[in-house]
């Protein structure tokens, strides 16, 4: 009864949504196992991306997974595999320099494959990954033919020939060797045979099938020998044939061994010169290596000078090139503060001035005003106007003529009077008015100050003047 109370309360987007998250969750977990990789036996399953860092710290280039299985992280993960089935090279080498000069053919067939071991696996993935079958084959046969004319080159050809263990052990110590650099091991080698050009291993051939023959026919005179003697006692013809025979045996085999010291002689001198050529050889390879290396480390010594100095030049050059540069602008933005500061201090001086010289035209406006209204006042006469601002002066005028005698400083005096003053008068009295009348006199005061005195005081002046003017050429 309870069902479809349920199925009512559940809206329809919520069962959407749910529908929706189970898919997206299963399709995750799909992803998620879709990303497990397991590596097969007969492969190697190469990770690369991010997979981590060194001992060193220095980044991993890839991880290298040989019969196990990983899991590839999507997106900054991805992986590839590497073939570790055989390959069969076919290396027909030919005129390769023996040690003797002599040029010689070596087929050989050679088995690799990429090796398991985890320094040349991280070298495999590293320089074969992502090659074609056909460019790996190219690659491991340029490897094999360089070591093969270096080993070639070591060895005399009665070693290459007859002693086929040490030349197949020199083969493989020194192309292994390099194999691994790349990724890959050396299985099996298999040399078919051997020839040369001029006929030596021919000729080597021909001189071991004499001697066999030539030991053969000793050993048969021997035994014919050995018959005779004993059949000697019957028949002294057959003696006496039998000595012949076994006399003409043994010169046969002086020849034949003179004949075998010959070719021993002949063989030696080749040999030595042979081998004195090949020490020539050496010492010429190994000088013109030596001199192909000492002029590349003096290229790269003087492009690493170069490189020092083209350094040293961008950095001083740079360097002031921007402390030019810095100084140019704190040299402009100086400038433009002291045209800023000149340019304020000159607006602020005109203010000044102008705001004195509005000061002043007001001043001298006020002194017209009140010129104007004395004027007036004195009926519009101007003499009645300067007599009324003199009559206003008058006590400072008198005043500044007290003064100029007022701070003389006379410590003390000592009269001897003589009563020869005029008219029986004492001469102190006459000192003391002459000092009074040194203070110059008001008419003079007023021509200084470029004005003229007035007419109500201009005769009393006049007078007082022709006085003072009599009493002193009295007195003189």
């Amino acid at each position: 009864m309870n069902y479809p109370i349920l199925a009512a309360a559940i809206p329809p987007s919520a069962l959407l949504g749910a529908v929706v998250g189970i898919v997206l969750l299963f399709s995750l977990v799909l992803v998620l196992f879709s990303r497990f990789r397991r590596c097969p036996s007969d492969k190697i399953m190469v990770i690369y991306g991010k997979v981590g860092q060194n001992k060193d710290g220095t980044a991993r280039s890839a991880r290298c997974i040989h019969g196990g299985a990983a899991f590839i992280i999507p997106v900054i993960q991805a992986y590839e595999y590497l073939d570790l089935t055989p390959i069969s090279l076919s290396v027909d080498l030919e005129s390769a320099l023996s040690r003797q000069n002599i040029r010689i053919d070596v087929p050989s067939r050679f088995t690799v494959g990429i090796s398991t071991e985890p320094g040349i696996m991280q070298n495999a993935a590293e320089r074969l990954l992502g090659l074609r079958l056909q460019e790996i084959q190219e690659l491991a046969k340029d490897i094999i033919f360089g070591q093969m004319r270096l080993i070639i080159a070591t060895m005399q050809i009665e070693e290459i020939n007859t002693d086929r263990d040490k030349f197949l052990d020199a083969v493989s110590a020194c192309v292994e060797g390099e194999l691994k650099k790349i990724g890959l091991r050396l299985i099996n080698v298999n040399v078919t045979d051997i020839s040369d050009e001029s006929g030596y291993i021919e000729a080597l051939g021909k001189e071991a099938a004499a001697k066999a023959i030539n030991e053969a026919r000793i050993s048969v005179a021997e035994r014919n020998r050995e018959g005779s003697i004993g059949e000697a006692n019957a028949v002294r013809d057959e003696r006496v044939s039998v000595a012949a025979a076994n006399a003409q045996a043994v010169d046969g085999e002086n020849n034949a061994k003179a004949n075998i010291a010959k070719s021993d002689a002949t063989r030696r001198e080749a040999e030595a010169e042979a081998q004195r050529r090949a020490v020539i050889a050496e010492k010429k390879a190994e000088a013109k290596a030596k001199e192909e290396a000492y002029e590349a480390q003096q290229l790269a010594e003087q492009a690493r000078a170069n490189r020092e100095l083209a350094t040293q030049q961008a950095d001083v050059i740079v360097k002031a090139k921007i402390e030019k540069e810095r100084k140019e602008l704190e040299a402009e933005a100086e400038a433009e503060q002291t045209r800023r500061r000149a340019r304020g201090e000159a607006d602020a001086i005109f203010a000044k001035m102008e705001a004195q010289a509005r000061g002043i035209q007001e001043i001298l406006n006020k002194q017209a005003d009140g010129f104007a209204n004395l004027v007036k006042a004195a009926g519009g006469s101007a003499d009645s106007a300067v007599q009324l601002m003199i009559v206003d002066k008058i006590e400072e005028l008198v005043k500044i003529q007290v003064e100029a005698v007022k701070n003389l400083n006379i410590d003390k005096v000592t009269v001897w009077d003589s009563m020869g003053g005029k008219d029986g008068s004492p001469t102190t009295a006459n000192f003391l008015s002459g000092m009074m009348k040194s203070i110059p006199p008001l008419n003079d005061t007023f021509k200084m100050a470029g004005l003229q005195i007035p007419d109500f005081l201009g005769k009393q002046i006049e007078s007082n003047s022709a006085v003072n003017t009599t009493e002193n050429v009295s007195a003189e």
